[in-house]
């Protein structure tokens, strides 16, 4: 577990680390029939300069892999079981950039508690921002506090099949040690249960990783030729952790889509079930943005 953790100011400081992305195998790993567009990978330098970023980006949920030293080091292992962390990306970040995670402090014996944290960079630009929390706080996560329904999606190109509602394929999900050691190389904050016994017997999955097994991938087509990105993530674990080896059951539908001036998005809820008892462990919410610019449909615009 990391060894350069801070305290100061009312704040929890992790050490500053250079995230990477984890390898697309990860995904073939998962689903077989998954295909990438390799002329929409704004994780590629010439697709990300073409769109007008600054380079590659580093995917958002590989910065969740920064909070849990942090959080073990607030709430112990509960947050494993119980605990939420709430992230809105605000920049991207490109590899080889350092960052850091930030978490306010808690007050004294909390039970039940949501702290506001974020993801800053050297100079202070936050990366993402959001909440991280124990238990079932009163006030809502910095995710689900949001107005999702704020923009109207009238007159949708990209995204314009898919309603609120849409459900996506439910597969069946299993996180190998062949698939943790894949994604194992881009982790900059290892702790010790990903790779060996933990208190619940099995290895447990790291935050990005969780994101892998609640994403319902999309249609190769919803696409329409514009770049998807991500725009936020919260994971929660329910009755985790998410173990390595355990059958699972993943699920998931479109709660909202609609656009801004640059971008078509939809939210997602996705659910991860055991699959031999059916009990709930994970939940997902989760947005994905398409770049309106980058779209044939949008090309006279």
């Amino acid at each position: 577990m990391s060894d350069d953790i801070v305290i100061k100011d009312g704040y929890m400081y992790g050490g500053w680390r250079q995230p990477v992305n984890y390898n697309f195998r990860s995904l073939k790993t998962i689903d077989p029939s998954y295909k990438m567009d390799a002329s929409l990978d704004i994780h590629d330098d010439k697709v990300a300069q073409k769109a007008g970023m600054r380079g590659g980006t580093v995917r958002g949920t590989v910065h969740l892999n920064l909070f849990p030293p942090l959080l073990m080091k607030l709430f112990g292992d509960r947050w494993f079981e119980k605990g939420t962390i709430s992230m809105y990306y605000t920049y991207a970040l490109k590899p080889g950039e350092k960052v850091r995670a930030v978490i306010a402090l808690p007050p004294k014996e909390a039970e039940e508690v949501q702290l506001e944290s974020r993801v800053e960079m050297e100079n202070g630009q936050v990366v993402e921002k959001g909440t991280v929390s124990l238990g079932n706080p009163s006030e809502p996560s910095y995710i689900r506090s949001l107005d999702i329904t704020k923009s109207k999606p009238e007159e949708l190109r990209v995204l314009a099949e898919y309603q609120p509602g849409y459900e996506m394929p439910t597969r069946d999900i299993v996180i190998t040690k062949a698939l943790m050691n894949d994604v194992l190389p881009s982790i900059t904050d290892n702790i010790d249960y990903y790779t060996g016994e933990s208190p619940w017997g099995e290895p447990i999955v790291p935050p990005n990783l969780m994101y892998i097994a609640m994403e319902i991938i999309f249609p190769p087509t919803i696409c329409k030729g514009a770049i998807p990105f991500f725009g936020a993530t919260e994971i929660r674990n329910i009755n985790g952790p998410v173990k390595v080896g355990v059958p699972y059951k993943a699920s998931g539908k479109f709660i909202y889509v609609g656009q801004t001036s640059k971008t078509e998005y939809y939210w997602q809820d996705s659910f991860l079930e055991e699959k031999e008892t059916g009990k709930l462990v994970a939940d997902m919410r989760h947005m994905n943005r398409f770049m309106k610019a980058t779209s044939p449909l949008y090309r006279n615009e």
